[in-house]
């Protein structure tokens, strides 16, 4: 199949979150499987031209925007360690600053504007390429347009006509909303702005319109395909989801086994893997632990357990729930936390109190760095991750490659990794972290318990925990090919019309 994939970021040359890793990884992965993938995305002035080798195609674009004509240039990339063309779509006003989707957590007041250009850019640009994808695999709001173009405006031009459209949801409550107005901007027809298509309480949604409009929908995992479809995680949207269930599918994300696996890391002190003697215990993940330890300014004692967060300090990620806990842990138990995330002004404030009043106990990095977070993953005992809600999750899936035990709520993408641990896992030895359903300071508290308790009395059953999960692949392999499968779906539904 030929297959373009739309995203507003890429790994590497741009990421806010989990979409760019998705959009980095899986065209490698559907590459390996022998399709022909591109990729599209914004030419954002963060990406350096001259480490990615950006260069001009020659090709001027054209965009109505409105009532006006907007002018951009299509330039050309290439994905690291593939035959992958990125094609990165330029307007000096529109991506030449210093955020992605806004600055000082405000968004930009014209992202109607900025992402009505990208998605007619990437459609403009494929005539000018002479280009026809079988399928156009598009992702969230940004470009939610892409299915609606294809189907309003294009659906007979010979370019188009074929052409079969694919949306993944990365996180449902990002919909893209904006004024009445804004519905010029797409240039559209108005009589597209009903409530079965593109109006959402008086409201342009451009998430829902890429819902309505593909010929199927993905979502990043099969737990949260059926969580969204109930009003508490639907986000005003689940009687669409719930109409369009046929045409809905949770695939599970993988993860880069290039950057995220312990045998070949560049950013550990020393490499491991899962084969060690449950006994003893694994020797390189001991090391790992204990520099951590050094560099976290924490005790470097390989007894005390050490437990390591890193994300965005936002309530969705639990954080209502950490706090209290994390108080009570620091007061009273003998245990260790190494943090590392940004985010709510407000948590940052309660973090560093806490630090200063616990440096021994607590190592707090407000900010973020990947090799830091590598180092985390490898030397912590065991990794929290109480998400209100969790469309799929890397973390636990990054913890579990590193043999460090996750904790987590059972929602979502942490519902379909993790294995919690009860007699009947045990026994079967499928068991890979501590999972727990109410989303409760209790709940969270009782999880953590569990797992220090066996941490403590029962080390060879602990070292099981982490073989089993080390020896899962997490790998974009099987993803890969569970795409592979929608993208025929889609391409025979679009035929069928």
């Amino acid at each position: 199949m030929k297959i373009l994939l739309a995203s507003s970021e890429v790994v590497p040359f741009a990421k806010t979150g989990g979409l760019a890793d998705v959009a980095g990884a899986l065209p490698r992965a559907l590459e390996k499987l022998g399709h022909e993938v591109t990729v599209f995305m914004p030419a954002y002035e963060s990406i350096s031209k001259s480490e990615f080798n950006v260069e001009p195609t020659g090709i001027e674009l054209r965009i109505p925007i409105g009532h006006e004509i907007q002018s951009g240039q299509l330039l050309r990339s290439q994905l690291p360690d593939s035959n992958i063309s990125v094609y990165l779509i330029e307007h000096a006003h529109y991506f030449g600053r210093s955020g992605l989707y806004g600055e000082n957590g405000n968004d930009y007041l014209d992202n109607c504007e900025r992402f009505t250009f990208f998605s007619r850019g990437v459609l403009e640009s494929l005539r000018s390429l002479g280009s026809s994808p079988d399928l156009i695999h598009v992702n969230d709001w940004q470009t939610g347009l892409i299915p609606a173009l294809i189907k309003c405006e294009l659906s007979e031009h010979p370019l188009f006509r074929e052409m079969a459209s694919v949306i993944t949801v990365h996180n449902l409550a990002y919909q893209g909303l904006f004024d009445y107005e804004k519905m010029a901007v797409t240039g559209l027809d108005p009589k597209y702005f009903n409530w079965q298509q593109m109006e959402f309480y008086q409201k342009l949604n451009l998430l829902k319109t890429g819902l309505v409009f593909s010929d199927a929908i993905s979502t990043v995992s099969p737990t949260y395909a059926k969580e969204i479809q109930g009003a508490e995680q639907g986000c005003g949207l689940e009687g669409v989801l719930k109409n369009r269930a046929h045409r809905l599918t949770g695939i599970l994300n993988g993860i880069d086994g290039d950057e995220w696996n312990p045998n070949t890391d560049q950013f550990l002190p020393v490499n491991f893997n899962s084969q060690f003697d449950l006994r003893s215990g694994n020797a390189g993940k001991a090391k790992c632990k204990h520099e951590l330890q050094i560099e976290s300014k924490l005790e470097p004692n390989p007894n005390v357990p050490l437990i390591g967060i890193v994300g965005r300090l936002a309530s969705q990620k639990g954080w209502s729930l950490i706090l209290p806990v994390l108080r009570q842990w620091l007061e009273s138990v003998e245990a260790q936390w190494v943090i590392l995330g940004t985010g709510d002004p407000d948590y940052h404030h309660v973090l560093s109190t806490l630090h200063r009043s616990y440096p021994t106990k607590l190592a707090l990095t407000l900010g973020f760095s990947n090799e830091y977070a590598h180092r985390i993953e490898a030397g912590s005992d065991m990794f929290v991750m109480p998400s209100q809600y969790e469309p799929c999750g890397l973390n636990q899936m990054y913890s579990m490659a590193y043999g460090t035990i996750p904790i987590v709520r059972h929602t979502g993408g942490l519902a379909d990794t993790v294995i919690n641990v009860s007699p009947e896992t045990l026994e079967n030895k499928t068991a890979t972290g501590f999972s727990f359903e109410d989303f409760s300071v209790g709940a969270l508290d009782n999880a953590i318990t569990r797992a220090v308790r066996m941490y403590y009395e029962n080390r060879p059953t602990w070292n099981q925990l982490i073989q089993t999960g080390m020896n899962r692949d997490w790998s974009w392999n099987a993803s890969a090919k569970r795409y592979e499968e929608l993208y025929r779906k889609a391409i025979l539904h679009h035929s069928l019309g």
